[in-house]
């Protein structure tokens, strides 16, 4: 065997799906290049394999164009000559949910399988914006044995890494060169210089001075020449000097023709000790010249076209904490088939949203105009195959409806119980009676609301919309459009966990009325107190845990009445130029930062009851119309920009709730929502996948010396909190506000970004799609005051998946009820068909048969996780699994009365699987 130290040879190209051309443009490219590839790998002047960039969506982008080839290319696959994955499409780590990270790598691998080949085993993330803290441990829970990274880690140091995930796994880990994957193209191949001809013996010195400079990297551990810049196609003058290489004994190394995974089992079985070792998250930003080191981090993807970001947090929600689980439910309980079909499509749709160039906001109109399809796609079919779920559920509880009643079942997607008070509409017929007060200035339809045991349930009116359009469909008759009253209701309600509430809708029966003296129906008012309501003041509202006053300027005064604790001017806004573009937030030289706190603010009170108060704050900000690039300034034209933000307090909520609502009117800023702590504290807190990650926050002392400025603004994916033994504060966002900072001033405010209005597009003079003229847009964060000391991450974790998915409710009349029933089985309970606690639970689903269910412990300490399963589902048998459902060396468990229980440690992602009885 050879003791020349070996460098591996592996021909690729990075595709991004689309970027700066849309994806059809970028697919007539990559036909051609498999199509050259095919070709020479049969003519037999490519020897291969060729590496299809850690992605396997490749495969069906090709074959759906040729057809024809599909048993070539299976061959080749099978045959090694072609490798694919483990990815389906190259992501974002930040900008997605962990959930979405496991079912890319999963979709990926099980795509290659189904053509007859191998997965890679890389772990290939070389072009990502940098990298979360739990990529170790997904990477090796689908038993992926080595990285490959770029952006996000100092170029000085050494190439040989070992990357220690959150929970401490350990993953031997390459970091490219000065150009990154890209670096050999550009030194041998010289990529960036179209006007550069190829000359062979140029071509030879190149090679070998590269091959000199990677193995003094590696520092006597194999080396990699990476040969897959952007979109490049085997370039065959430079391919022919590299088998020249290949072919020549007599140098002091010998080059092979390899794969990612070939050289990573060389790097392993070297035991050459790493050469650096780097914990967590990898978001260095780029420190050295450019002669140094080409890397940047780019950390302005997580606001870029903030409508990505929700929309794609929408469709998450609706598969994992709605269809998946729901389905699962439906087919237990009910036996309905399992929509597995329909949800492989659905989650193919919507990671197809997911490689970096997409998600991040950061390519050319065309691409994201692109993405709006697909996301309908995902979201048309999560909602129409959860609807007709939730509806047998709904319909399949005992109990009957009479003429004059209606079924409204509540769902709750969480994993504990409820019982609090939430909002509901109900669609009340409009032949139903109603009442008046006084002299019928207003009617009102009359109902009362009852839960399973027929008891009378309180409910205060929030609002009516008259004479709504409802489409009622059939499958052998034509649509019945129907006219309803919808009523907007506040009542306390008890859920069971991951189950269903059924109330009844009760209308007074027409014939019970009497005529009144002035010759009108008298209907029996439904009516329940509404004094006191939590307003105690002109613009102030409390319950018995925290108080909220709209200040004069628009700002919220939030009390915790537990601890005496206030905190001043929240939700204030400021709005600071930008002529950056998806990529970065472009900070101007001169600024001109507008502020809102310094006016007044208009206030409206749009309810106030017993259960609930909610405000509306009115701020106007006169902003600069655009910035001006003649003046180098933003401009002196002014647009009016409307802030309105509803503010809600529920008589049992622990937080204030907050829905800001506007419609951007001007160019190049971006907006934040502020809200000041006054907490004493150098470091805050910030949910990432599968973690919670500390971070401190001033910026570096040095930052002045970078090539790439560290920015105050990091990525979260639903929370950020900061506290000290006195008090703290935490902002819990709906789906898709990816992006906050905690400004190092001393009010320690945290700023969340609401959006970033841009006009530059890559390679395009600008374009206008990414300044959000005109868009509505409407952004849900909740306000949670902290008591001091340690924070409770599960607590913020319920508020955030609660704050995402919300209930939903399904209605029926009675012959709708008794359709439904026609098709179904037995009756069942409500039920809970799942609590968790000890842990945050992250998919809950059949898969093959079984199910699954997933769980990660975010707390600093081993925690204890108990899943109390229902009965009725009889899953009494469970092992833990990896990522692909293959059993781990972990001692299986047998439930008890129906109850898991197990010991997960620190920042752990634990699968179980339950094999269903036959």
């Amino acid at each position: 065997m050879s003791e020349k130290p070996i460098l591996h040879y592996v021909p690729s190209s990075h595709w991004d799906r689309e970027w700066y051309l849309p994806f059809q443009y970028f697919r007539h490219k990559l036909v051609s290049l498999l199509d050259e590839v095919l070709a020479h790998l049969e003519d037999g002047t490519f020897v291969g394999p060729f590496t299809g960039d850690g992605q396997a969506i490749l495969i069906e982008d090709y074959l759906e164009i040729r057809p024809e080839k599909e048993t070539e290319l299976r061959e080749r696959i099978k045959a090694g000559d072609i490798v694919f994955g483990p990815w389906y499409v190259l992501p974002d780590e930040f900008l997605v949910s962990g959930e979405s990270l496991l079912r890319n790598i999963r979709y990926g691998r099980q795509v290659v399988s189904e053509f007859g080949g191998v997965s890679s085993d890389a772990g290939f993330v070389c072009d990502l914006f940098g990298h979360n803290s739990q990529m170790p441990q997904i990477l090796a829970g689908f038993g992926i044995r080595g990285g490959l990274v770029w952006r996000g880690v100092d170029a000085r140091g050494g190439a040989r890494i070992d990357w220690i995930g959150a929970d401490g796994k350990r993953l031997p880990t390459f970091r490219f060169g000065k150009s990154g994957y890209c670096d050999y193209t550009y030194k041998v191949r010289h990529s960036t210089e179209p006007l550069t001809d190829f000359d062979a013996d140029r071509a030879r010195r190149e090679l070998k001075a590269f091959c000199e400079e990677e193995l003094d990297r590696v520092d006597g551990g194999p080396g990699l020449i990476f040969d897959g810049g952007d979109h490049l196609f085997v370039d065959f003058d430079h391919y022919a000097i590299m088998k020249e290489a290949v072919a020549e004994s007599g140098a002091d190394y010998q080059v092979i023709h390899s794969t990612l995974d070939a050289f990573l089992d060389a790097m392993i079985a070297s035991e050459i000790p790493a050469q650096r070792e780097l914990i967590g998250e990898l978001r260095e930003p780029a420190r050295w010249p450019t002669s140094e080191d080409q890397q940047f981090v780019i950390p302005g993807v997580t606001s870029g076209r903030i409508w990505i970001k929700q929309e794609n947090a929408e469709c998450e929600t609706l598969l994992c904490q709605w269809l998946e689980p729901f389905a699962l439910t439906a087919n237990r309980k009910l036996g309905l088939e399992s929509p597995d079909g329909y949800l492989r499509t659905a989650w193919k749709w919507l990671l197809k949203n997911h490689p970096h160039d997409s998600i991040c906001g950061c390519s050319v109109d065309q691409v994201h105009e692109d993405m709006k399809f697909r996301f309908s796609q995902c979201r048309q079919i999560a909602e129409v195959c959860l609807d007709q779920r939730l509806k047998a559920l709904g319909a399949s509880a005992p109990g009957n409806l009479d003429t004059r009643e209606q079924r409204v079942t509540v769902f709750n997607p969480l994993p504990e119980d409820r019982d609090e008070v939430l909002e509901l509409n109900i669609d009340i017929p409009s032949d139903w009676p109603e009442f008046s007060e006084f002299f019928g200035y207003e009617q009102k339809p009359a109902f009362r609301l009852l839960n399973e045991e027929g008891k009378e349930i309180p409910y205060q009116r929030l609002a009516t919309y008259r004479n709504t359009l409802r489409n009622r469909t059939w499958d052998h008759k034509f649509p019945n459009p129907q006219k309803v009253h919808v009523v907007r209701i506040a009542a306390r309600l008890k859920i069971p966990a991951m189950g269903q509430l059924n109330l009844r809708v009760a209308g007074q029966e027409q014939d019970d009325a009497e005529v009144d003296h002035l010759g009108n129906l008298d209907v029996i008012a439904t009516r329940y107190p509404s004094n006191p309501g939590l307003r105690t003041g002109h613009t102030r509202m409390e319950n018995d845990d925290v108080a909220v006053e709209i200040q004069s300027n628009g700002g919220l005064r939030l009390e915790d009445k537990r601890t005496g604790k206030f905190f001043e001017n929240l939700n204030l806004f400021e709005s600071d130029s930008d002529i950056g573009d998806g990529w970065y937030h472009g900070p101007t030289v001169n600024r001109h930062d507008v502020l809102s706190g310094a006016g007044s603010a208009q206030v409206e009170l749009e309810c106030d009851t017993p259960l609930l108060t909610r405000f509306v704050v009115r701020q106007k900000m006169e902003l600069p119309a655009e910035f001006d690039t003649r003046t180098d300034a933003r401009s002196n034209a002014r647009e009016t920009l409307l802030i309105e933000s509803r503010v809600t307090l529920r008589s049992d909520a622990d937080s204030v709730e907050v829905e800001t609502r506007l419609t951007n009117t001007a160019g190049d800023h971006r907006l934040r929502a502020i809200f000041p702590s006054g907490v004493a504290t150098d470091v805050y807190l910030a949910d990432t996948p599968f973690d919670v990650v500390e971070r401190p926050i001033a910026l570096r002392p040095d930052n002045h010396l970078y090539r790439e400025l560290e920015v105050d603004t990091k990525p979260q994916q639903s929370w950020t909190a900061l506290s000290d033994d006195d008090k703290g504060l935490a902002i819990v966002c709906g789906g898709g506000l990816l992006e906050t900072a905690v400004l190092d001033r001393p009010d320690r405010a945290i700023a969340l970004t609401l959006f970033r209005a841009t006009r530059r597009t890559v390679m395009t003079d600008g374009e206008p799609e990414g300044q959000l003229f005109g868009r509505e847009l409407s952004f849900k964060y909740r306000l949670v005051p902290l008591s001091g000391g340690p924070v409770d991450r599960l607590s913020l974790y319920r508020h955030a998946q609660d704050l995402a998915a919300g209930v939903k409710t399904v209605q029926f009349d009675a012959r709708a009820l008794q359709e439904q029933r026609a098709v179904l089985g037995d009756a069942v309970t409500s039920n809970a068909i799942l609590r968790v606690s000890g842990a945050v639970l992250t998919s809950c689903r059949m898969i093959d048969g079984a199910v699954e269910i997933r769980v990660f412990n975010p707390c600093t300490e081993d925690s204890e996780c108990k899943l109390q399963i229902d009965p009725s589902l009889k899953l009494n048998e469970a092992a833990f699994v990896d990522f692909e459902s293959e059993t781990l060396e972990i001692d299986s468990l047998t439930a008890q009365n129906g109850v898991f229980e197990f010991s997960i440690s620190t920042k752990a992602i634990r699968t179980l699987r339950i094999e269903v009885p036959k």
